[in-house]
């Protein structure tokens, strides 16, 4: 077993509020208004102002094999706890690499600014020292365990993990949804 013990005290982070201000508000992050939005193949969405290939195609990875993926949340008083695998061993390793090079980004406060990102992540980048963060790679799959003392964390927490929970389930269909419910539509 493989145990990433990250102490750190950081947020989990790609998707947030002021981001969506800063990128033009609605929510929309922009996604689609040069006519590439809908790009299945290329996934233009997926990049960000300081976002690298590699988290970019690790993300691409992640939402063309979502249907290898499952996902269990436990909601905290004070966190989240949550168990990712996939059942694809290189989509597995998109994940694992994915989920400790956001938590190290919020850590740093490196917000990446994916054009599909979730307002709800705002906080995370705005707030670095907030969470601290135990990631454990197991037979069952990727453990994650964040804990806040600050209450606007912990809602953002449970947000999150539901937003996520629903493009484990959905893939690029979740994102739309949740873009278009942020909009009002």
């Amino acid at each position: 077993m493989l145990r990433i013990a990250l102490a750190l005290v950081t947020a989990l982070g790609a998707f947030t509020p002021a981001t969506a201000q800063m990128h033009g508000g609605g929510g929309m992050h922009g996604h689609g208004a040069d006519g590439t939005g809908h790009d299945m193949a290329t996934m233009p969405g997926l990049r960000g102002e300081d976002a690298t290939e590699v988290e970019s195609a690790e993300l691409a990875t992640l939402f063309r094999n979502f249907t290898t993926l499952s996902r269990e949340v436990e909601l905290l008083p004070n966190g989240i706890r949550t168990v990712t695998s996939a059942s694809d061993p290189e989509v597995m390793d998109a994940l694992v690499s994915h989920v400790v090079g956001m938590i190290d980004r919020v850590g740093q406060g490196r917000d990446p600014k994916i054009f599909i990102q979730s307002p709800t992540l705002d906080i995370f980048f705005a707030r670095p020292g907030a969470i601290a963060s135990d990631v454990e790679v197991t037979d069952a799959g990727i453990v994650v365990t964040q804990t806040s003392t600050d209450p606007e964390v912990v809602e953002a927490l449970h947000i999150h993990a539901g937003e996520v929970s629903r493009m484990a389930d959905s893939g690029m269909q979740a994102v739309h949804e949740m873009m278009m419910e942020r909009a009002g539509n």
